[in-house]
């Protein structure tokens, strides 16, 4: 067995080899992970397994994920002797129970188990999910050993220890403040394994018996960070195969896997960086597809917490990415902007080509939200050069940026250019399928017109990229500014809009007699009206918006391509109603003196009805023959969590 020391010697270089691969450089974290001297180092096998499978799917090599297969499995086969070897401590320190080769154990396992899932075979099927359930149980039995008294009295980004539940109290805080001195009793699996059965410790890792060097930081970050994962991974199954899981035996809560990342997330280990970027995409993801959420103050706390303490590795692209979308997703765009450039100009290494894809989509997608378009246009077919997943939907949306400032020969040739790369694709993804039906649209409109039909971006007084933005839910996050140019520009199309608002007057523009109309279909109508409500709802205009969902819903009822706008509309409504709702709350908090005899918690009641009811309209329209349906149907499903959370918070029960 390795002495205590060579332990954490072999933590600490295989940590170096992680610490280069986090920071892009795979070639220079495989020069570490297969240095001379660590062929029996488990953790130095597993890096280089998983560098192994990252060069096979990066850079389409299948044949070397064989060579990782048998270099995770020599890792386990090694682990597991270490496992054997680890002898009993009398300390009470887990670090000399071996209990970290366990944790490490697991996750070779569970590593290899996602690898035998990459073969796409049946075969390969059936050993991920053999390793993956082991890997689970695992996790469950290691989160007993090592948190018995759960997560209460640790750390999380966001804050010193104690950490807070999403809904804190005075008497959480108070009994987490206390919990870290309060000694307990090991689990039978850790007293078998110390032989320290009735022996009592202080909890590990806390003020009063921290961690002490990489092992336990491993066991301590490795533990809270598996068993996260797996629970927030439960989480997103859909509702049918969660149920056949929860029969199976697998448990899961969705708010005990986040405060378990997020403990992992606060520690050294390079579990934390995992579970600080598991974190960070969720909450990421969260802040862009919901529209509404129930603690949005907690979120951006724990994602700036995070982001604070990632400086270990400020160079790796999911870094920089995960921070330039939170600061897209809080009101600084301009920032989100600065970071992608730098990201994007400070990274020689060019390991993963796929790194500057990512942050180059983001950037582009940032830069159009400042309505900086010419700029995003080019950005978007900087990426057709690095990614070839959908050339359609980059020359789509650069095309659309030219629209948005009239720069018609600019997207006719990309429009033109696009029609030739989805003729010769053999079969069209659902996207494609969309802009294929835009396509068409628009020359039915040129034609309708009188115009030449090689002109027909002429026909486009709304630019398609706009109405890709709204899945993007990018309106949402605009400055006063932005929102109020945008609402300058869709109000002067003809026909004038008939609806008053704080921003709008009614008849804002002018028709002149016999000239053609801007907007001459329910569709374009309906898309007009859905933009302006999305724009009133992020100024604070509630009764506008309220007004202009409406309008886009009448007009929905004849639209022929536009299909989507039914499903999108109610799903904006619904975020309404609960953004309302929480604006109302306040309102009744402060007066003191409720109108009409309402509480807070009635407004609350009335709010989340009318939004649940809202959503399921909403639902019940996204079905698979809608297009960005299923776009829509991931947001239905966060927006529906959200609530639910509200709801516990506030002690509503559902009906």
């Amino acid at each position: 067995m390795a002495l205590a020391q060579d332990t954490e010697e072999m933590f600490r270089l295989a940590n170096q080899g992680f610490d280069l691969l986090l920071a892009n450089d795979l070639d220079a974290a495989v020069d570490i992970f297969a240095a001379e001297g660590q062929e029996n180092s488990p953790m130095h096998l597993m890096g280089l397994g998983i560098c192994t499978v990252l060069k096979a799917v990066l850079h389409l090599e299948p044949e070397l994920m064989e060579a990782a297969t048998k270099c995770l499995t020599l890792a386990k086969r090694v682990s597991r002797k270490h496992m054997t070897l680890a002898k009993p401590s009398t300390s009470g320190r887990h670090s000399q129970s071996g209990v970290e080769w366990e944790v490490l154990h697991t996750d070779i396992i569970l590593i290899l188990g996602m690898t035998y899932g990459l073969s796409g075979s049946y075969k390969g099927y059936l050993q991920c999910f053999y390793e993956v359930n082991r890997a689970h149980w695992k996790f469950n039995k290691l989160y007993k050993t090592v948190y018995p008294n759960g997560f209460d009295a640790y750390a999380m980004p966001s804050q010193a220890t104690p950490a807070a539940s999403r809904s804190p109290s005075e008497g959480r805080l108070q009994y987490a403040r206390t919990t870290s001195a309060i000694p307990v009793r090991m689990p039978r699996f850790f007293a078998r394994r110390t032989g320290l059965g009735a022996l009592t410790v202080p909890i590990l890792g806390t003020v009063a018996n921290p961690a002490s060097g990489p092992v336990e930081e491993l066991i301590l970050s490795g533990t809270a960070f598996g068993y996260g994962l797996f629970g927030l991974a439960l989480t997103f199954l859909p509702g049918k195969i969660r149920k056949v899981a929860r029969f199976l035996g697998y448990s899961h809560d969705k708010q005990l896997a986040l405060k378990a990342l997020a403990v992992s997330a606060a520690r050294a280990d390079v579990h934390a960086v995992g579970a600080g970027l598991v974190l960070i995409v969720y909450y990421g993801c969260l802040l862009l597809a919901s529209g509404y959420q129930a603690d949005e103050k907690h979120i951006i706390d724990q994602c700036r917490g995070i982001l604070r303490v990632s400086q270990r590795d400020p160079k790796g692209f999911l870094w920089i990415f995960s921070k330039a979308r939170i600061q897209r997703m809080t009101g600084d765009p301009e920032g989100a902007i600065v970071t992608l450039q730098e990201g994007l100009q400070g990274n020689p290494q060019k390991s993963f080509l796929q790194a500057d894809t990512l942050l180059s989509f983001e950037l582009a997608w940032s830069l159009f939200q400042r309505r900086r378009y010419e700029e995003s246009a080019q950005v978007f077919m900087d990426v057709t050069k690095m990614n070839s997943w959908s050339d359609a939907t980059y020359h789509f949306l650069a095309a659309g940026c030219y629209i948005c400032i009239r720069q018609l020969d600019k997207a006719q040739s990309l429009l033109d250019a696009l029609c030739e790369i989805i003729d010769k694709r053999s079969k069209n993804t659902p996207r494609e399928v969309f802009i294929k039906k835009k396509l068409s649209f628009y020359r039915k409109k040129q034609a309708r017109r009188g115009g030449d039909p090689k002109r027909f971006a002429e026909s486009m007084k709304i630019s398609p990229a706009e109405e890709f933005a709204i899945a993007w839910n990018t309106h949402a996050h605009v400055d006063e500014e932005t929102a109020l140019a945008y609402i300058g520009g869709l109000t002067a199309l003809t026909p004038p809009m008939d609806i008053e608002t704080n921003y709008m007057t009614s008849l804002s523009s002018t028709c002149q007699p016999g000239r053609l109309l801007d907007l001459d279909t329910p569709d374009e109508l309906a898309v007009r009206s859905l933009t302006l409500g999305l724009l009133h709802r992020t100024l604070g205009d509630y009764t506008g918006a309220r007004k202009l969902f409406h309008d886009a819903l009448k007009h929905y009822q004849n639209a022929d391509a536009n299909n989507w706008v039914g499903g999108v509309t109610h799903f904006e409504l619904a975020v309404l109603d609960m953004k309302e709702g929480e604006w109302r709350s306040v309102l009744v908090s402060e007066e003191g003196e409720p109108a009409e005899g309402d509480t807070a918690l009635e407004v609350w009641k009335r709010a989340i009805k009318s939004a649940r009811d809202t959503l399921a309209r909403a639902r019940a329209s996204c079905t698979w023959e809608i297009d960005l349906s299923s776009r829509l149907g991931s947001r239905i499903v966060v927006l529906h969590e959200e609530i639910d959370v509200k709801m516990r918070k506030l002690g509503i029960r559902d009906t």
